[in-house]
């Protein structure tokens, strides 16, 4: 193998163990999730072990990220992001990050519509930011029901109750950072 091979094979047990402290995740929950023991999970991210395909994907799955990010696949030569919509709840979201854990970004778009918007609001764990670009948006987080204009943000604890769609009827275009532990955004005021 070149240096090179065996700088990234090197690296994949710290950065699998690394990932999988950052999603707050015990040996025990993820070998429970994948199907892979302990022992062999602990002996992949001490290096032990050298990672394969069919410990990958598992791993992947579970941590929802491309085997790519989680061995540090070196950058082909395509500099372009190609992106891949992702429609859920009759929205598509778009994602702006590939960074494995930690915070996500992503580009949502609210289609407008002409029936009244089924209001059910949604709780998972995280933390989400967002920010109006286009359109009015209507945020319902627990009791609160606002409409934020373009050039607006809001942030909350997505274990609330919430749900994002149209004040108007029409397109809304949006950026969200979420972060599936909690992160929450930090923005500093100008002085």
């Amino acid at each position: 193998m070149t240096d090179d091979i065996e700088t990234v094979l090197d690296a994949v047990g710290p950065r699998l163990r690394a990932l999988r402290r950052q999603r707050g995740v015990t040996l025990a929950e993820l070998a429970a999730k994948t199907g892979i023991s302990e022992s062999t999970l602990s002996r992949l991210e001490s290096g032990q072990r050298r990672a394969t395909l069919e410990l990958l994907l598992p791993l992947a799955r579970v941590h929802d990220v491309p085997i790519d990010d989680m061995v540090g696949a070196p950058r082909t030569g395509d500099l372009r992001i190609h992106l891949h919509p992702i429609h859920r709840h009759g929205m598509t979201f778009i994602p702006l990050s590939r960074r494995p854990g930690g915070v996500q970004a992503y580009k949502m778009l609210i289609p407008g519509r002409t029936e009244p918007a089924d209001v059910t609001p949604q709780t998972h764990s995280g933390h989400e930011w967002l920010y109006v670009l286009n359109g009015q948006l209507r945020l319902v987080v627990g009791e609160q029901d606002i409409t934020l204009p373009p050039g607006e943000a809001s942030e909350f604890d997505t274990s609330l109750p919430h749900w994002l769609g149209s004040a108007d009827g029409r397109a809304v275009e949006l950026l969200i950072l979420f972060g599936r532990q909690g992160e929450r955004v930090h923005v500093r005021p100008r002085t």
